[in-house]
């Protein structure tokens, strides 16, 4: 994409944003008809103004008089509601297209992969979704129609100038390059001001929610103090942003008023000297005049605020459409959607890498990795932080891509299924447990229509969670709040389990599912598990004894590797890598070997 700049507009991207007026095609033709009524209107009331002068009061005409008065008052009546429907229109057109392009953006970043959100701050995002889309609100509601209207008053006041006296007209448009000059340094100056502050406003945004999100951590190690100091500083960076934006305004402005100020003063030297030496002509012009280089100048101060203002638009909408251009979707080119999976499991030769750079060597998480699991059986994932345990998860999914080999359900190629089909199949509960501030009923279901009520209270009771969500204010409709910050570490736990039941999937993973809760919830939910898993494939990442014991398979993965394959006491036998894990990791407890 082409960027916006100082020197050059990028029509592209204004045609880029227009393709989102489409829809509202009848609102965006009203406005403009209604910039072209008004730019029309504009000059009517100063040369009404003059006319009066000459052919009313100075000829002591009363009755012409109050009729002008009256036709004047009418105008203005007229002026002010077309002005407000002009105004209602373009503001609701304004912000029809970005209610779209919102949709767009937020229905994007939902389907982008995690090696995405990897790398970009949600911060960042928040702005691009938020106050970037509100600057492109703004081309339509103070940009480019708003332009459009003040270019036609300009350009029909000069015409009609001209036409009533040209010489005076000249006289009048002596300051005109100063002030083509100063708006051009000043459309420059504010371009770089406005694209600080939009860096300044995401780097805001960023930190604010990262450290809201970890204030816990933060009020642990005492890291009050020293946060505030690095949002001083950022909101300092912020303030100064703006100053300086502000800074060009109050030098532009003034410039503007002195060169209007010439304008006024060659108008009425020159109109003075001509009325002098030619009695004929009539004072009513001058006024007319005075009049005009107001409505002139001030449209062409204001284009250059308008103008900018488009261009603070273009700025947001090139960063939005940047996340836009983002090619980092998993690619759904899948048709196969069975009624129903058993759930086999193939992995064969799979290398995996988080570093996708194919010019650079990539850095294996996961090396030459092969296994089966048959319908219905219970595979365990074991071995040390970082050895390659979720990442097999996150690559079932497809929420990431393998560079090497393949990886099969019911001996079809996990790509040949619709997206959608296969992670609805594969139902994860993770260690870390993620509630929305919403019902308990919502975060089951997330608002799933097709789960109904009474399927969420069964599958409540299979888990054993539904006494303590009845126990609670509202039961199922109790409000979580964000994160689940009202519910204990196991009660979220259990939810989540209550989700995953829900959706009835052919294939559960459980990624440390029971780490997080006592050995009272950690029962209850061993309990659901194991009618959970019957005639249902389970991958299980665990380091609780009672978990892997009952495995079909236990997987021992090293550095990405598989060291070891077996059932546990297979395993035990061998006496090598997980026989030395369980006894480093479970011996202690006093666990019977």
């Amino acid at each position: 994409m082409s960027k916006v700049t100082g020197d050059a507009f990028n029509f592209s991207l204004l045609k880029r944003v227009m393709a989102y007026v489409k829809p509202y095609r009848a609102t965006f033709v009203w406005s403009v008809l209604l910039t072209l009524l008004l730019a029309a209107i504009a000059p009517v009331r100063p040369m009404l103004v003059g006319f009066t002068l000459d052919q009313h009061i100075l000829k002591g005409n009363y009755t012409g008089l109050v009729n002008i008065t009256i036709l004047m008052l009418v105008l203005l009546v007229f002026q002010t509601a077309f002005q407000y429907a002009h105004t209602l229109l373009t503001n609701k057109l304004g912000q029809s297209a970005i209610k779209d392009l919102r949709i767009n953006v937020f229905n994007h970043i939902t389907k982008l992969r995690l090696k995405f959100f990897d790398k970009t701050p949600i911060g960042q995002l928040i702005t691009r979704t938020v106050s970037d889309l509100e600057t492109i609100a703004d081309i339509f509601s103070e940009g480019l129609i708003a332009m459009i209207g003040d270019l036609l008053q300009v350009i029909v006041i000069t015409s009609i100038m001209f036409y009533m006296d040209w010489k005076l007209t000249l006289a009048v448009l002596v300051p005109m390059p100063l002030l083509i000059i100063a708006t051009r340094i000043f459309q420059k100056a504010i371009k770089v001001a406005f694209q600080e502050v939009r860096v300044e406003v995401a780097n805001l945004n960023t930190f604010l929610q990262e450290h809201i999100s970890g204030i816990a951590i933060i009020q642990y190690f005492a890291r009050e103090e020293q946060e505030y100091k690095k949002f001083e500083k950022i909101n300092v960076r912020y303030r100064d942003a703006n100053i300086r934006s502000n800074w060009y305004y109050s030098i532009f402005f003034p410039v503007v008023e002195l060169i209007s100020a010439m304008s006024l003063g060659l108008l009425i030297w020159y109109g003075s000297k001509t009325i002098l030496n030619n009695p004929t002509i009539e004072p009513g012009i001058i006024t007319t005049f005075i009049m005009f280089i107001n409505m002139l100048f001030r449209p062409i101060r204001e284009l250059a605020d308008k103008f900018n203002t488009l261009q603070m638009g273009m700025v947001g909408a090139e960063r939005v459409f940047k996340v836009l251009d983002t090619q980092e979707q998993t690619e759904d080119i899948g048709t196969l959607a069975p009624q129903k999976l058993t759930g086999n499991i193939s992995f064969k030769h799979v290398w995996f890498s988080y570093d996708q750079d194919q010019e650079a060597a990539p850095k294996y998480v996961l090396k030459d990795i092969s296994f089966e699991v048959a319908s219905g059986q219970t595979v365990a994932l074991v071995g040390a932080t970082g050895a390659g345990k979720s990442s097999t998860i996150n690559i079932l999914n497809r929420f990431y891509e393998i560079q090497k080999g393949s990886i099969a359900i019911d001996g079809v190629a996990i790509k040949d299924y619709q997206l959608a089909y296969l992670r609805k199949n594969i139902a994860t509960v993770l260690q870390d447990v993620f509630l929305f501030s919403d019902t308990i009923f919502n975060n089951i279901t997330l608002n799933n229509p097709e789960i109904s009520f009474d399927e969420v209270v069964d599958a409540a009771k299979k888990v054993g969670a539904h006494g303590f969500i009845e126990r609670l204010p509202g039961g199922y409709h109790y409000n979580v709040m964000e994160r689940g910050a009202t519910l204990s570490a196991g009660q979220a736990q259990l939810i989540s389990f209550i989700r995953a039941l829900v959706y009835k999937p052919a294939i559960l993973v459980l990624d440390e599912a029971t780490s997080s809760v006592d050995t009272e919830t950690e029962l209850i939910i061993q309990n659901a598990i194991d009618k959970l898993m019957e005639d249902r494939t389970s991958i299980v990442i665990a380091h609780r004894l009672s978990t892997i014991q009952k495995a079909d398979l236990i997987i021992v993965l090293d550095k990405g590797e598989i060291k070891e394959k077996g059932t546990h006491q297979q395993l035990l036998k061998l006496d090598g890598y997980y026989k030395r894990l369980y006894d480093l990791q479970f011996s202690s407890v006093g666990i019977a070997k």
